[in-house]
């Protein structure tokens, strides 16, 4: 049992990781009911399939742009100022959200203006936060500070939509949105507490061969490349969250539309709690494998029932099976990616994990408005697992990446080495 349950002695022994998990529950439990306060609006001001995944083509362009730029950044400066700077940001858009949610008419047009603030403002600090890790924890408890900066997000998915919901349907969404400026302004006061995190020797200014330099690299890894195809296509064609408030409705369960939310969250967690195998599991491209053709899978088993149980005990397992790609797949990154690319390709990450559901968002919406919303949700995972197929049986380093015997991993570990001896 002991090898099988989550590691937690990373927090006793970090105080930097310990800043960072505190802040970043807060801020997802706030960011959760947003995330419930923001479709649920939109659909209630326009009743359309379409108004609400059309957030995900508003959040798409910035995304990817500061996605970027937000990579070249967390390699040439104090990564601590940009997570600090966005987070300051995104309290701001909130604030916004609140003042337009007391309007007697709300402005639909802002809640998109909001949105694509917010993407733009996770790309800019999404990197600096995935770079930090390696930088504040040794190699060795790298595997369990993953999965422990898994469960402060999740802590917070998991009880954030489900109170969202409620709050939302009940309270209205001003108030989800005060909530979540509260949980801005309780973020900040851990966030400022880290110690700098200045960019390293090997840094270089930001520009725009920089931006270059880290997308060859990154296509020249074959191994991340197959994480980056793969998570992409899992949540491009299986992410349907902007079919919950539909699919609720459906089900004649509006009351349990933050169920919807937090049931993927539910599963992440058990499999964080469980996490503790992973570190005695070397072959993790043959895990990201199998756990996305599990999401892809268990997505389309929840579109074929009517009983909401059944489905959210479905989703439930889906989120189970993503949180095990994502761990594996972090691992891969943090291990064997060099500290002065970690910024740049932290940028790819975030378009990798981000692009995918909101391109989701509109694909779902799109198809579901077109056919139905059982047919949406059916051939998205369906689709999922044609491609995730596809990507493994094309790229074999990815398929077959092993951590004891991969060249960077080794690589990295030798100059590791070399550092604490000098």
């Amino acid at each position: 049992m002991r090898k099988l349950t989550l590691d937690t002695s990373p927090l006793r022994k970090y105080r930097e990781l310990r800043l960072l998990f505190a802040s970043g529950m807060i801020t997802r439990l706030g960011s959760a009911m947003t995330m419930v306060a923001l479709p649920f609006q939109i659909k209630v001001l326009t009743n359309s399939y379409v108004a609400v995944g059309l957030m995900g083509i508003v959040q798409l362009v910035p995304l990817i742009i500061f996605g970027l730029y937000g990579g070249v950044l967390a390699d040439s400066v104090d990564r601590k100022k940009m997570i600090l700077l966005a987070e300051s940001s995104s309290l701001l858009m909130t604030l916004i959200l609140f003042g337009n949610a007391l309007l007697p008419n709300p402005h639909i047009v802002i809640l998109y203006f909001v949105g694509a603030a917010f993407a733009a403002l996770s790309g800019l600090s999404a990197p600096s936060l995935g770079a930090i890790l390696p930088r504040i924890v040794s190699s060795e408890d790298m595997s369990a500070s993953n999965a422990l900066m898994g469960l402060r997000w999740q802590v917070g998915a998991l009880i954030g939509p489900s109170i969202g919901g409620l709050i939302v349907s009940t309270a209205g969404v001003a108030t989800g949105y005060a909530l979540d400026v509260t949980s801005y302004v309780l973020s900040l006061i851990f966030i400022s507490l880290l110690k700098p995190v200045p960019p390293g020797e090997k840094s270089v200014p930001p520009s725009l061969k920089s931006l270059i330099d880290g997308l060859q690299y990154a296509v020249s890894r074959k191994d991340l490349l197959g994480t980056y195809l793969v998570d992409l296509a899992a949540m491009f064609f299986a992410m349907p969250t902007a079919l919950f408030p539909f699919w609720a409705d459906s089900l004649n369960a509006r009351w349990a539309l933050g169920l919807f939310y937090s049931a993927g969250t539910v599963g992440a967690i058990i499999t964080t709690l469980t996490s503790g195998w992973m570190k005695h599991y070397a072959h993790h491209g043959r895990a990201v494998m199998w756990a996305a053709i599990g999401w892809g899978a268990s997505i389309s088993l929840a579109g074929t029932f009517n009983s909401l149980f059944t489905v959210l005990l479905f989703l439930t397992l889906a989120g189970a099976f993503d949180e095990v790609s994502a761990l594996f797949r972090s691992l891969m990154w943090n291990q064997s990616i060099a500290d002065e690319y970690r910024g740049r390709l932290g940028g790819i990450e975030v378009l990798s994990y981000s692009v995918g559901p909101l391109g989701g968002q509109m694909r779902a919406g799109s198809m579901a408005a077109w056919t139905n919303l059982r047919t949406s949700v059916v051939s998205g995972g369906l689709l999922c697992i044609g491609f995730v197929v596809l990507a493994a049986a094309s790229l074999p380093k990815f398929r077959k990446y092993d951590a004891r015997t991969n060249e960077y991993v080794l690589s990295k570990e030798r100059e590791a080495n070399n550092s604490q001896e000098k």
